[in-house]
């Protein structure tokens, strides 16, 4: 018998996947891991290890030896993006349970034929090009931003153009990016559920420079402009002369406070 637990969770875009599986990554007590094949530069990947700093995060180099040497009670998630071959033999010898993970408003599907167990979304919207299995995906862009620290204004001035449909039919928006503050943040779109959602990461505030940990944007869509969104990203981002001025109020701020609570202290 296995010494270990493997879940696969499927399903369309936006309809909670990574939110299902980090319920049961916020206990450490068993050795966790977690894989989104396919998935390089992926958003969810840093956001869960910067959310989960004890789940070790298994690249796609890496999954075969780590599968078959996995340590004993370990719980491992894979995550498998709505543009993979359910079918493929890979997929079908993992000895795993299948979650498929589906608005309710869909009845059958290719992910209803291969889960072990459905759950209804909180989303009920779904593409018909997905629901029904045919017609073209849609397309999925990734954009690295490492490095880059935003204004905040204008990126969330451009972050409602993008939602609102003036690059493209976007379904799906998620992005990590640093503020001049030194906060990173974590933003969330799904098409059908309202408005933008935005959440800080606990990480430490970085006011040296220019931040050297993961931030990036990942979009799905159809007919989605990319050259112009990656062009207008660049517009949002702070020149170096402008970062450090940002930096040093900033860290003036900072002083200030940490003096007020010694004086209190």
């Amino acid at each position: 018998m296995d010494s270990f637990d493997l879940t696969l969770v499927a399903g369309p875009p936006g309809v909670g996947k990574t939110t299902w599986i980090s319920q049961f990554l916020a206990n450490p007590d068993r050795p966790l891991f977690y894989l989104c094949p396919c998935a390089q530069g992926a958003v969810d990947l840093a956001r869960i290890g910067y959310c989960f700093p004890w789940v070790s995060i298994i690249s796609d180099d890496q999954a075969a030896t780590v599968l078959a040497n996995l340590p004993d009670q370990a719980q491992v998630f894979i995550e498998l993006g709505f543009h993979l071959d359910l079918k493929s033999p890979l997929l079908e010898t993992l000895p795993g349970r299948r979650i498929a993970i589906v608005p309710s408003s869909l009845e059958s599907s290719e992910w209803h034929r291969w889960a072990d167990e459905v759950i209804p979304s909180h989303n009920d919207q779904v593409p018909g090009e997905l629901a029904s299995g045919s017609g073209k995906l849609p397309a999925i862009w990734r954009s690295p931003l490492t490095g880059q620290v935003f204004d905040p204004p204008s990126l969330d001035e451009v972050l409602i153009e993008l939602t609102g449909g003036a690059y493209g039919q976007l379904m799906r928006l998620k992005g990590i990016f640093e503020l001049p503050d030194g906060q990173a943040f974590y933003v969330d779109f799904v098409k059908g559920l309202p408005g933008i959602e935005y959440t800080e990461l606990k990480l430490p505030h970085w006011l040296e420079g220019r931040p050297d940990r993961f931030s990036g944007l990942e979009i799905v869509g159809h007919n989605l402009e990319q050259k112009t969104i990656a062009q207008t990203l660049l517009v949002c981002c702070l020149a170096d002369d402008v970062l450090l001025q940002y930096q040093r109020q900033y860290q003036q701020l900072q002083s200030e406070e940490e003096t007020e609570q010694e004086v209190v202290v």
